[in-house]
């Protein structure tokens, strides 16, 4: 099990007070797969620290899941237009398989930041480089955005099954098939 000071290194340092602080601001939770952590139409008031297993964020057209995005353990996870404008979800956070995460609401961040100035870097979570922007702001072909996929996120290529990351590549489950065969 990751320690609070392991899970804030990636944003910070920390005093031990303020370690304590953040436990007590923190609270762990626990999914079963295919538990929504956020329903359509949900405002997000969280961050999500994934401590073990996996989420996959999505819309529907019609009937099909659009994956938006793939979350893995140590990553921080939350819908970024919901949560940065206080707006109803577009999109379904859903646990691919049996998760904890440790969730911190934004009163009780901004509780955290009244009470010690140190937690104002938590706002590197919101900076986070997005690898979505990156693949669909450049002219890649489908072996470049798996390549920097694999490269970004190796996990997501161990747990998520082909049609999932061919959906969130914006590419066929077989254009995806015939770039991993010839890998």
């Amino acid at each position: 099990m990751m320690s609070i000071q392991e899970i804030l290194a990636s944003v910070g340092s920390f005093s031990s007070r303020d370690l304590l602080l953040f436990e007590e601001h923190s609270v762990r939770r626990s999914f079963r797969k295919n538990d929504v952590l956020l329903h359509l139409g949900e405002i997000c008031k969280s961050v999500y620290f994934i401590l073990s297993g996996s989420f996959f964020q999505f819309h529907f057209n019609d009937v099909t899941e659009t994956i938006i995005d793939l979350h893995l353990p140590k990553e921080w996870m939350y819908n970024h237009p919901s949560l940065i404008e206080q707006k109803p979800s577009g999109t379904i956070i859903k646990a691919f398989e049996q998760s904890e995460v440790l969730e911190l609401s934004l009163n009780n961040l901004h509780s955290l930041i009244a009470k010690s100035q140190s937690f104002l870097s938590l706002g590197r979570i919101f900076d986070q480089p997005n690898n979505r922007t990156y693949l669909f702001d450049h002219s890649l072909s489908p072996i470049q955005k798996y390549n920097y996929i694999k490269n970004a996120k190796p996990l997501i290529v161990k747990v998520f099954p082909v049609k999932m990351i061919a959906s969130y590549l914006k590419i066929a489950p077989e254009t995806l098939s015939r770039v991993r065969a010839n890998q």
